[in-house]
């Protein structure tokens, strides 16, 4: 369970650095052609390095979420501010355990529920979200939310009986680029530069590709509600790097919803690590040894 915790924390560290890197890269970029081309490629090179008959159903269903959530997401950043369109895509985080209870039938532990509501709380102080009304931008970006937390729940709960993950990956990489090619029109003139061709290969590859793998691969050994509070990673490494590279200054409410973030993820996987509290693991734990032969 370690390697998998430590993983998925990896993958926190890299959807973190790809908020500056892709802010510079995007500038006057059509958003909808940027995401088409990013899992066009992904597509290609998961054709190409997993060569696995792909389980077309399930991947469609995942592609289905998370071309809508990215789609969402643009959309609705270009109606309503980049900080409000964080902080709400930001709640998809406590929207799981909910789609986990619906979908799973698995309730979050105490400590879980506790550490859902204090990553809601720290989420709007590292975010500081303006006093604006709610908009059609704000809308599109909460369909964002609930996409990515339905896709976070599904992928636990294809894989827990599957050791054959990757076959998931071509699919929905494939429906995800097609979504976001439907709506290229919206978003503005086309034009393609340096900066944006290595935005691109990097968000393919780590951003995609990888980060992708590990979820599908890992993420069933922790369960739905664990990882979740493991995700809240991102926002804390986006806005360390948005400090680091674009210089963007922190404010001292800001800096108390990071601690807050981190407590909160610290206080949410630590039962598990000691083998209490979170049935979720334990039957995920259960099911993989059934179909792998194998422990965590």
């Amino acid at each position: 369970m370690k390697r998998a915790v430590l993983l998925l924390l990896v993958v926190t560290f890299i959807w973190g650095l790809t908020f500056p890197i892709q802010k510079i890269a995007l500038e006057g970029i059509n958003p909808f052609f940027y995401n088409c081309l990013r899992f066009l490629v992904a597509f290609l090179l998961a054709v190409i390095f997993f060569r696995r008959k792909s389980s077309w159903k399930k991947g469609l269903i995942l592609g289905l979420f998370l071309g809508i959530a990215y789609a969402a997401q643009t959309s609705g950043l270009k109606i309503t501010s980049s900080t409000k369109s964080g902080f709400i895509t930001s709640l998809y985080i406590p929207f799981v355990p909910f789609f986990s209870y619906i979908i799973e039938k698995n309730r979050p532990t105490l400590f879980q529920i506790i550490s859902f509501l204090a990553s809601i709380v720290g989420l709007y102080m590292l975010n500081d979200p303006s006093k604006d009304p709610f908009n059609l931008g704000d809308f599109l970006t909460l369909v964002c939310a609930v996409a990515f937390a339905i896709h976070v729940v599904l992928i636990t709960h294809f894989t827990k009986t599957s050791d054959d993950e990757v076959s998931l990956l071509v699919p929905q990489f494939l429906l995800t680029s097609g979504i976001n090619s439907v709506l290229i029109p919206l978003g503005g003139s086309l034009k393609i530069n340096l900066a944006m061709t290595c935005a691109l290969l990097f968000t393919a590859f780590f951003a995609t590709i990888f980060a992708i793998w590990v979820q599908l691969k890992f993420q069933k050994h922790v369960g739905s509600n664990v990882s979740a509070i493991i995700y809240v990673g991102e926002p804390i490494f986006a806005a360390l790097f948005s400090f680091i590279i674009l210089s963007e200054k922190m404010s001292l409410i800001q800096f108390f919803g990071m601690i807050l973030l981190i407590s909160a993820m610290i206080m949410g996987t630590i039962k598990s690590y000691r083998g209490g509290g979170s049935n979720e693991y334990h039957l995920s734990k259960k099911e993989y040894q059934k179909v792998s032969g194998k422990g965590c």
